[in-house]
């Protein structure tokens, strides 16, 4: 065993030894992330066994045809129709992830070579190799205390060349959709909705995903709806839609009813019978799981204020009533303190985390690839092949420092994110505040 793995082994021994010696302030088992897949298995395992049980008697696991003559509508049909009417949207194309729905979007905007595509700092990095698989470059802007990307730093980073914005509504909070909407307006370029983590959410009562040009949804298990995979496309624009359908299915003219002379060649990025299933009683749920979310971080929340006024300071929301809940964040006034406070949460068992430590932010030095510094593959500009990538041929020259984003940086490093599930029981927000409380009071 080498000297880390070592030491983080004497580090939860000593740990478990607290632990047996005086019980954590938290009681129970507290869950951690995954707010959609926590109810899979609980309140959605008879109704989505059922759903996958009919899919397969009707041996059409793909969504256009089956193995035997079926009367039965597609599942996947079925699914983009109801999720379009749930966030009321014109049109929704069902996808395999949450990156082949921002691929889809981003081809069906008609971003591709020689443009620039600017996206925040903070987010997965699907969000900027998204940009690179449509053969654009991306332009990475800062993020400010909405962990949203700052419109000021957009219009600072707009160039002749850039034909689309990306707003990331991160952690399940609205991005400034009423600036980026104005300021893409203004300047002629495409607003696109990163919806990944915040389905469900709105702006001023208008649903995310709805907002933009076209919104990008993920499903992905550690999503607010899940069936391990999947993603989905909404737009209100025909256009959009029908040339996001034929990048996701090469076979569009006889599967989507599109005309031959319109048709461009895509790829295969359909979803499957067997997920759309699963999600269609997952989005049956939504509803329910967001006000439970919602209901638990406002208490918690409130308590919080309450007890520590102004030794944190909260994470700034775009629009409170339109967040989905799925988490609690502040920020500590240096990095030094949340490296601190974060383990001592944890000796309470309290499901928290810092936003980004140098290799730490997750067990065994896993990189944490929602932080632009952990971007190396972009800031070095690594391609599949010898030719390069989309720097190649580009109108101008691109640099990717790793400190090019010191605001965002600092945010992150001094966030503490305490996970917001659907399953706390009222008394365990209680014993959360109090634990956070104490530990915080302590420590500033």
């Amino acid at each position: 065993m080498n000297a880390r793995l070592a030491g983080e082994a004497l580090r939860l021994a000593r740990r478990r030894l607290r632990w047996l010696a005086r019980p954590p302030a938290v009681r129970g088992r507290v869950p951690r992330m995954f707010p959609g897949g926590l109810r899979v298995a609980e309140d959605e395992e008879e109704a989505a066994v059922e759903a996958v049980r009919d899919v397969i008697r009707s041996k059409r696991l793909f969504r256009f045809y089956g193995v035997t003559p079926s009367l039965r509508r597609s599942k996947t049909r079925e699914l983009e129709t109801a999720f379009a009417r749930r966030i009321e949207t014109a049109h929704a194309l069902a996808v395999n992830s949450g990156t082949s729905a921002l691929v889809c979007a981003l081809v069906g905007l008609e971003i591709g070579p020689g443009d620039e595509v600017v996206v925040p700092a903070y987010t997965w990095i699907s969000t900027a190799t998204a940009v690179l698989a449509a053969g654009a470059v991306p332009v990475v802007a800062e993020v400010d205390d909405s962990l949203t990307i700052d419109p000021a730093d957009v219009e600072r980073k707009l160039s002749p060349h850039t034909k689309a914005i990306v707003a990331v509504h991160m952690r399940g909070a609205p991005a400034h959709m009423d600036e980026l909407s104005e300021l893409a307006r203004a300047r002629g370029v495409r607003l696109l909705e990163d919806v990944a983590q915040a389905a469900g959410g709105s702006f001023h009562g208008r649903p995310l995903g709805t907002i933009g040009d076209a919104g990008a949804f993920s499903f992905q298990i550690s999503k607010i709806m899940t069936a391990g995979e999947g993603g989905m496309v909404t737009t209100n624009d025909r256009t959009v839609h029908r040339r996001a359908a034929m990048y996701h299915d090469s076979a569009a003219p006889p599967n989507m009813a599109v005309a031959k002379d319109e048709w461009l060649l895509g790829l295969n990025l359909r979803m499957s019978e067997l997920h759309a299933a699963v999600l269609l009683v997952q989005l049956g749920r939504l509803d329910t799981l967001l006000s439970d979310l919602r209901a638990r971080k406002r208490r918690l929340r409130a308590l919080l204020v309450d007890r520590l006024g102004d030794r944190v300071a909260f994470r700034a929301l775009t629009d409170p009533e339109g967040d989905t809940g799925i988490a609690l964040i502040f920020f500590l006034p240096d990095a030094r303190l949340a490296e601190n406070v974060v383990p001592s949460l944890a000796d309470q068992n309290v499901p928290a985390t810092r936003l980004y430590q140098e290799g730490k932010h997750f067990p065994h030095d896993y990189v944490d690839l929602h932080a632009y510094e952990s971007w190396t593959p972009l800031h070095e500009k690594r391609t599949w092949s010898p030719g390069g990538g989309p720097w190649s041929g580009h109108p101008r020259h691109i640099e990717y420092r790793r400190d090019a984003c010191p605001v965002t940086m600092d945010l992150l490093r001094r966030a503490v994110h305490v996970d917001v599930s659907p399953e706390l029981r009222d008394e365990q927000v209680e014993q959360l505040a109090a634990a956070i409380g104490d530990v915080v009071e302590r420590a500033v």
